[in-house]
């Protein structure tokens, strides 16, 4: 096949296809069920620590585990996709998310539970990607920002809707039912890709990079893995130290062997480009806040407040109503040509950290302060993430749609990650300053179990919700500075900066 044949067969079925509306549903519904898997969990945290005896640390990696996967994956999964064929590699992301899923619903340990939400991410990987990237192949130029609305409005949904699913799930099953669900949405989703979904593909396209796929992992786990620890072992130890020290180098390696490699997963030309450097900026601190805030407020819900699972799943909830009855209207695709890109992430991103420093504020008096964030957060993100998902994509030339749609998946991915990590150890770090004596138990159940009276254990109570507090407001914070450093590099980017002729030029060298 010539170059010129295989650029139009990677190119031909974009905003041509007559069932593209229909396909964008099929592919939704295969987004919603991974990204549940994010934050389904969140509501389970008492279950597994009293049935799988599950530590904090061990929780958190029942997480992070999932999420790590897919962020070390994604960029190689978007290479294989763009190279062998997007509708294969979809077929492929559902099986294995469905076998992984099957695991994961029998698991007998919380080792087990965290090897196979790892499996789990290998599939999600694969679906992640070639799911926005059909959707930048099927929809023109006229279209594609609907289509990326309605993408990313699944995509917030997935995140904030986890936890009200997980609710619903524990209020009449045991945990394991959480997982076992994903199985028939898994068969059903194969049999619509095979029949509706165009096969669309590069064939000369990059070979995946291997390599490059296990130093990001590999990286990304060390330093998550310091994050994690360092509240129980101490930031200073030399466990910690030399954990987060080996994560940065081998994260250095990385992007070393990227630089020198003709294929490499993530073509660094592109960061030559400030309005891919603003868009993923802002997206890793979108997932980083919305992450972070509902694995604390689900446990804050239930340890502190009382709540049961399907009760602190619905009063999570109004976070994922907002952000579809904005999406549904079109408001963030409408908003990004009056306003611009910049000052729609920037008004956006405002606004989640404002609802992050809302439950923050007023959260402990009340379920009214906690709505009020929420509904703000909600209001945000149904801002920013379309504006962002587009931002990144239209840095990227159309036939490495599918890396840009694993740059895109691996940003949510990995800030959810480190969020859950980060705003969990600070929440912690405060939680041990201000009850010294509940640092050893491996979880605030066991800590409420080992307290010594009534007192003591609304000591440690006001504790958690003290690092609750604290921990929200330092997400807010980090979302304020990168929206605001987001849109200063994106709007200098409009400008016409040195980035635009670095960009063609780039793409010219890899046509």
């Amino acid at each position: 096949m010539t170059a010129t044949a295989a650029e139009q067969h990677d190119r031909a079925p974009r905003g041509s296809h007559p069932q593209r509306w229909l396909i964008l549903g099929v592919i939704c519904l295969a987004q919603l069920t991974v990204l549940l898997d994010n934050t389904v969990l969140n509501v389970a945290i008492p279950s597994l620590t009293t049935e799988l005896d599950a530590s904090t640390a061990d929780v958190q990696w029942m997480i992070n585990a999932y999420s790590l996967v897919q962020s070390g994956l994604l960029l190689t999964a978007g290479s294989a996709a763009d190279r062998y064929g997007r509708r294969k590699m979809l077929v492929a992301g559902l099986v294995l998310f469905g076998i992984g899923s099957l695991a994961a619903g029998l698991a007998q340990s919380s080792g087990q539970l965290i090897a196979a939400r790892a499996g789990m991410g290998i599939g999600g990987a694969l679906l992640i990607t070639t799911t926005l990237a059909v959707v930048v192949q099927i929809f023109d130029d006229t279209e594609r920002v609907k289509a990326i609305g309605i993408w990313s409005t699944v995509n917030s949904l997935g995140f904030a809707v986890g936890p009200l699913v997980g609710g619903v799930m524990l209020e009449h099953f045991w945990w394991g039912a959480i997982f076992l669900i994903n199985i028939p949405v898994a068969v059903l989703g194969v049999i619509a890709v095979v029949r509706l979904v165009p096969e669309s593909k590069n064939p000369r396209g990059d070979r995946p990079d291997l390599l490059g796929a296990l130093l990001s992992t590999t990286g990304m786990a060390a330093v998550v893995y310091a994050i994690i620890s360092g509240p129980e072992h101490g930031w200073t130890s030399g466990q910690v130290l030399l954990t987060a020290f080996t994560g940065a180098a081998v994260l250095t390696g990385f992007v070393l062997w990227e630089l020198h490699i003709p294929y490499p997963m993530l073509d660094m030309h592109f960061f030559r480009d400030q309005r891919f450097i603003g868009a993923v900026a802002g997206a890793v601190l979108v997932a980083f806040g919305m992450g972070g805030s509902l694995f604390l407020l689900t446990q804050h819900l239930q340890f502190v407040l009382g709540y049961g699972p399907l009760e602190a799943g619905l009063r999570t909830a109004p976070l994922a109503m907002t952000v579809v009855a904005l999406n549904l209207t079109g408001l963030g695709a409408r908003l990004v040509p009056k306003m611009g890109t910049p000052a729609t992430i920037a008004t956006g991103m405002s606004l989640l950290a404002a609802g992050l420093g809302a439950i923050a504020l007023l959260g402990g008096e009340g379920y009214g302060g906690m709505l009020l964030g929420l509904v703000v957060m909600g209001a945000g993100i149904a801002l920013a993430m379309p504006a962002m998902a587009n931002a990144i994509m239209s840095a990227i030339p159309p036939e490495k749609a599918g890396v840009g749609a694993g740059v895109n998946g691996t940003l949510a991915e990995f800030g959810n990650g480190l969020g859950v990590a980060v705003l969990g150890a600070v929440l912690t770090s405060r939680f041990a300053t201000l009850v010294p004596a509940a640092v050893g138990a491996a979880s605030l159940p066991a800590a409420l179990a080992a307290a010594d009276g009534a007192g003591d254990r609304q000591r440690i109570t006001d504790a958690f919700a003290s690092g609750l507090e604290t921990s929200q407001l330092a997400g807010a914070v980090a979302v304020l500075a990168g929206g605001l450093l987001a849109a200063a590099l994106l709007r200098r980017a409009e400008r016409g900066g040195p980035a635009a002729p670095e960009r063609d030029a780039a793409r010219a060298d890899s046509a």
